[in-house]
């Protein structure tokens, strides 16, 4: 046994460990329709009319309802304002209804204001999965990466971000996975649309990491 276990553990690669110290799921079922979910705040980074409300969707993936924005605006924001994340991950499952200009559903994480923050999206219209940093009201992009997001479809958004490290996920697919580190530190967590996307949310879930939990486990050499 301990000739095997001589042979098999130099062959292991180091293995990233994180744990979630807090995870919540919000429904967004408890909210009274017709006005924003307990706990958020809305805005828009630019200028517009966004508006965010729960509404009944019999098509919700936990019915009844759903978090909606019906509005307009360069890029609408609803963020959980009680929430502030430096470590961990954020999820949502969307879906897209309608936009000329865009038919986007998007995660913001490390949310300081309505001018600085990262952001994820996918674009039911441009058929892609991008990463952007927010500065001074200004949105800057990181990265594009093509993906399948058909309209009028429930997806999953998903995105994990440790230090500088940060991985978007769609459909429990892998589209990104890179570091940067130009917004550090706790921030509040939320959803993002863009231009006159008409976009459903729902399953909004996060979960803060501990940096302790976050370590490199090497494996033993043989002597």
């Amino acid at each position: 046994m301990k000739k095997a276990l001589a042979l098999i553990l130099p062959t292991l690669a180091s293995v990233a460990i994180m744990t979630t110290t807090h995870a919540e799921t919000v429904s967004f079922d408890r909210d009274a329709p017709g006005a924003l979910p307990a706990g958020w705040r809305s805005g828009v980074t630019g200028r517009g009319s966004p508006k965010w409300s729960v509404e009944a969707d019999a098509s919700a993936p936990s019915r009844p309802n759903v978090l909606k924005q019906s509005g307009s605006g360069t890029f609408p924001w609803c963020v959980r304002s009680d929430a502030s994340l430096a470590d961990g991950y954020v999820e949502v499952k969307f879906k897209p209804l309608a936009g000329r200009e865009d038919q986007a559903g998007g995660l913001v994480w490390r949310w300081k204001d309505g001018d600085n923050y990262y952001v994820a999206r996918a674009n039911a219209l441009e058929n892609n999965v991008s990463l952007y940093y927010t500065a001074n009201g200004r949105r800057n992009t990181i990265k594009y990466v093509d993906a399948p997001v058909p309209g009028n479809t429930w997806h999953t958004l998903r995105v994990e971000f440790a230090g500088k490290r940060i991985r978007v996920i769609l459909d429990g697919k892998p589209y990104i996975e890179m570091d940067d580190d130009r917004i550090a530190g706790p921030g509040a967590v939320g959803v993002w649309t863009k231009a006159d996307s008409v976009t459903l949310f729902d399953d909004f879930g996060y979960g803060a990491a501990s940096p302790a939990s976050v370590r490199t486990v090497k494996p033993e050499t043989r002597r």
